[in-house]
Parts: structure tokens; C-alpha cells; sequence
């Protein structure tokens, strides 16, 4: 089993990475968050940052692009290969609505026929193996049939499948009977995405599809740093590894974040997923919310990890 981590816009960033990967190294592929795709194929700061080679030693890192221009998309792929990067993702399943109004992400579904001249252009002219994580639909699942028609006339690397709608966002269960579909009638290697979030989630899936061999996983990774390893056999991650995954976490923001209070935003955002394990957490998330100086935040972390259990 191949298990990937998935790209989060604002999260998973290489800085993030870099810490998993030294607490908990056993995630097979990570995928950045996405690349704004422009004609002239230049990165921001922070995407190049993020797609730095120094940043990313000892990772099998997949770039991932957002467009929905072919000529955009092939001009990123050129700066990319400068990088040294050989295998690229296309985003088909952002669900936002600041992306999806502008028919990108999952939002470029709903033009399928534009869609398929995008890959054509794109697989007729393109230097490097392409993947697609897509949605099944905009607004409903039938939507995947014609989809997956288009998917396989191209020779994909691999095809990550969110069995969602961009209209379910990421409320609702997964609709299994449209991944059924992709085994049975896909034509490139699958990957699975979406909840999951335990072992029990995990084998459930893997007892319905055992020939599927990747599994994407986003916020179980979040919640549960250890996961992927408990995936793997290993035991569940101990509170002394969780507390490392913390301080180092917390050191490289405040190391390269721009003030405290960008590092108190980051780091509410990673105990928005973590605080879900351990036990009585709820008036020691409360009072990490409310912190607005770091030793205030500080004693709130030091007092939870004091006096309750990261129980997996």
C-alpha cells in the first residue's frame, strides 16, 4: 500500500512537511497545495518556497497546478522541470467557491468538453507524467460517467478520485458507488481520497477494494499525525511523539512566519485537528482559540499536554 498526503491550501506547506516527515516518516508521497497556473509560468514567493528542491529532501513531492489553460498549465510545467520535477498533479477537485466561479479546480467539471481539449492540448505537448485528482461531478454524481470517459483517452499516471460533488463540499459520506465505477471501468491506476480518518475507515475500504493500492488521506493526517505509520502496523503514536510534532512545529514558525501573530494563526489551525484526540480537550482547545500572546498560548499547550491523553 502506497499511502499519500493531501494537499491543503495554507497547511500543508514544505515547512509542515518537512516537520511530519521527521516525526512521523511514513507518508510514500506528499502533493503541495496548489500552484496558480500563468502564462508566463512564473511562482510566487511562497509557491517557489514550497517547491524548492533544498526544501523537500528525502520527500517524493508532486507539484500541483490550478488552471484550467493549457498554455498556462504547460509554462508552469516548463519552470517546473528547471526544478528537476518529472511527474505534475492537476487540481479537478478544489470545491471552493473562490476557485470553482472562475471554472477551475472542481469547477472546471462542469465544462467537460473545454476539459477535454485542455488534456488534449496539454497530453500532446507536455514533458512530464501527469495525474488528475478530481470530483465526480459538480452537482451529482452521474456527472462521473462522462468524466471518466474523458480520463481515459489519456495516458495518465495515475487518477486520485474524491468521490464527491463540488456541491457536497466535504459534507456528506463519499458516494462509493461512483469510485465502484472508476475500478470497473477506468483505464489508469486509481487512488483512493476520502475519510480516511482511522484504522477501522482504512480496513473497511480496504476490505470493499483490495486491488486498490494508494490511498490519498488529508485531515486523518491532521488529527492523527501517526495515522499513515498505525496504517503500516506501527503503534499508535505516543503523546511524548505528538508533543515533539508540536514543539518542532511550533519552532519552524516562529523560525520563518512574519510575527507572532501569524503563528498563532497557524498553530490554532493545527489544533483545530489535533485537540480531537486527546481526552477532556474542549476548555484547553477553548483557551488556545482565545490566545493572543505566545506565552499565553504556551501555557494553554503546556497545561493540555500536562494533564490529559493523546488516546489514538
Amino acid at each position: 500500500m502506497e499511502l499519500y498526503y493531501a494537499p491543503m491550501e495554507g497547511i500543508t506547506g514544505y515547512l509542515h512537511r518537512n516537520v511530519s516527515r521527521a516525526v512521523f516518516p511514513d507518508i510514500d508521497k506528499y502533493m503541495t497545495p496548489f500552484i496558480a497556473a500563468n502564462q508566463k509560468g512564473k511562482l510566487s514567493t511562497k509557491e517557489k518556497n514550497d517547491i524548492l528542491p533544498d526544501h523537500n529532501k528525502g520527500m517524493y513531492v508532486i507539484p500541483q497546478i490550478l488552471t484550467n489553460q493549457a498554455d498556462c498549465f504547460l509554462a508552469v510545467e516548463r519552470t517546473l522541470r528547471e526544478y528537476g520535477y518529472t511527474e505534475l498533479n492537476l487540481n479537478l477537485g478544489c470545491p471552493s467557491k473562490t476557485v470553482v466561479t472562475k471554472y477551475r479546480g472542481s469547477g472546471f467539471l462542469a465544462k467537460p468538453e473545454e476539459l477535454d481539449h485542455f488534456l488534449e492540448e496539454v497530453f500532446a505537448r507536455t514533458e512530464c507524467e501527469i495525474s488528475l485528482k478530481t470530483r465526480i461531478g459538480v452537482e451529482d454524481g452521474e456527472e462521473f460517467e462522462r468524466l471518466l470517459e474523458i480520463y481515459n483517452k489519456y495516458p495518465l499516471k495515475e487518477l486520485i478520485v474524491h468521490p464527491r460533488t463540488q456541491k457536497d463540499y466535504y459534507r456528506n459520506h463519499p458516494n462509493m458507488e461512483w469510485y465502484t465505477y472508476a475500478v470497473e471501468h477506468g483505464k489508469a491506476p486509481l487512488c483512493y481520497n476520502g475519510d480516511i480518518t482511522d484504522v477501522t475507515s482504512y480496513k473497511t475500504f480496504m476490505k470493499a477494494y483490495p486491488d486498490t493500492i494508494k490511498v490519498m488521506i488529508g485531515r486523518g493526517l491532521l488529527v492523527n499525525p501517526g495515522l499513515a505509520g498505525m496504517l503500516k502496523g506501527k503503534a499508535a503514536p505516543s503523546k511524548e511523539q505528538i508533543r515533539e510534532y508540536h514543539d518542532r512545529m511550533y519552532e519552524v514558525y516562529r523560525e520563518h512566519m512574519p510575527g507572532d501573530r501569524v503563528v498563532l494563526f497557524k498553530m490554532k489551525e493545527l489544533w483545530y485537528y489535533l485537540a480531537q484526540h486527546f481526552t477532556d480537550s474542549a476548555k484547553y482547545a477553548k483557551k488556545i482559540r482565545k490566545a493572543e500572546r505566545l506565552p499565553v498560548y504556551e501555557s494553554a499547550v503546556n497545561a493540555l499536554f500536562a494533564e490529559q491523553d493523546f488516546v489514538s
